[in-house]
């Protein structure tokens, strides 16, 4: 695995939700156990998709043609409206995330959450009180990317130059190429089936792929490095 560290002078720090602080593993289950199909199934026909840059959404329609995301998810919310249902809470956050950002945070990076997510997500994840400065998401922008508007909104949130900014994500399509076309440095975390599958992929010069959060701090944290094997 090649790691390059981005260029020196980053303040601001922002990550993408799903897969990148939050586990989605419990939130697929759910999906599978009520579209009653058996989980390996709905997995294994999800990374056939994203292999081949299937929206998620249309994938849905290998298991039931003619699937309806709106009305499915009016249907879920009726038959289990206690359920966490698509939402996450505290338990789905991966283990290195709290411990990241707080010594990022420590490290005097501004720290931003950022990513496509529905409106519950925002309240979701301010209950879980992180280390950050502010937690913003696509529900709440009414952009989601790889719009350059969600990553005009990033730089305002981040309060600095774009090229003093990182944004973490799991997908080479959704988050490091639109960060980069806006001018922030980008970061590729090597984990859910985005992650490693687009780690594959060819991955522009400057990019920090990762394979743990934690990582982030040792190599953002040595200004003099311009690169590091592993």
């Amino acid at each position: 695995m090649r790691y390059d560290v981005p260029v020196s002078g980053i303040k601001a720090i922002a990550f993408d939700v799903g897969e990148t602080i939050i586990n989605e593993s419990a939130l697929w289950l759910r999906w599978a156990k009520f579209l009653d199909v058996p989980p390996a199934t709905l997995l294994g026909l999800m990374g056939a998709a994203i292999a081949q840059d299937i929206p998620v959404r249309e994938y849905f329609n290998l298991v039931r043609p003619g699937f309806d995301w709106v009305n499915f998810q009016m249907d879920w919310a009726k038959e289990d409206p206690e359920g966490k249902r698509s939402g996450f809470d505290i338990e789905d956050l991966y283990p290195d995330a709290i411990p990241a950002l707080t010594e990022l945070k420590d490290e005097g990076y501004r720290l931003i959450i950022s990513g496509n997510q529905p409106p519950a997500a925002t309240p979701e994840l301010l209950t879980m009180n992180l280390p950050v400065d502010v937690i913003l998401n696509s529900a709440d922008m009414g952009y989601e990317k790889p719009a350059p508007e969600f990553f005009a909104k990033v730089i305002e949130l981040a309060e600095c130059a774009p090229d003093e900014i990182l944004y973490v994500g799991d997908r080479l399509d959704n988050d490091v190429l639109p960060a980069l076309k806006a001018g922030l440095n980008a970061a590729l975390i090597r984990r859910g089936v985005w992650g490693y599958l687009h780690a594959e992929r060819p991955i522009p010069a400057g990019v920090l792929v990762i394979d743990n959060l934690t990582d982030l701090p040792k190599f953002l944290g040595d200004k003099n490095m311009s690169k590091a094997e592993n």
